[in-house]
């Protein structure tokens, strides 16, 4: 009996991360043919959108992910004119980030995103349990790779998506 528990609580473990980690790629598939930026980078305009300005540890913060991952999404959607990088006008040796017009243009088209959706349920669980999916889930993820590198976004790691201009 406690082997078809065992078993019955693996399946639905594995169930609920394929569930997440499909309504993730369905949602950055729909971000590369609606806005021809994959999710992640979707998902950073739209970070960005929220306020005039920021620093990239700021925005990293506001992602809920590393400055070294957020910092690749942003070297790309610089080169693609979509986000500028400036000096701060309060601290010149900080840089700030902001949306270019087309990238604000772009961001204020975003369809609804399931990283927000998955960021607004964890963040609807009480403290206790948020602590306790964090602990968990942190050990799953070591057992299954135990890279110190940080992890990148949300299927950021694919091949540059092609632009079509549909989004200008």
């Amino acid at each position: 009996m406690g082997s078809n528990t065992s078993t019955d609580a693996t399946r639905v473990v594995l169930d609920a991360v394929r569930r997440i980690v499909q309504a993730l790629r369905t949602s950055s598939r729909r971000a590369e043919q609606y806005a021809g930026v994959t999710g992640a980078q979707l998902f950073v305009l739209q970070k960005l959108s929220e306020w005039p300005a920021m620093s990239l540890n700021a925005l990293a913060a506001r992602a809920h992910t590393h400055q070294s991952s957020v910092s690749t999404v942003v070297s790309r959607l610089v080169e693609d004119g979509l986000v500028r990088r400036s000096r701060s006008t309060a601290d010149g040796r900080s840089i700030t980030l902001s949306l270019t017009p087309r990238g604000s243009r772009l961001a204020g088209r975003v369809p609804d995103l399931a990283q927000e959706r998955l960021i607004h349920a964890i963040q609807q669980l009480s403290p206790s349990r948020r602590r306790l999916l964090a602990s968990t889930i942190a050990e799953l993820a070591e057992g299954l790779d135990d890279s110190a590198a940080a992890p990148s976004m949300f299927f950021e790691e694919r091949s540059r998506v092609r632009r079509t201009g549909r989004h200008a």
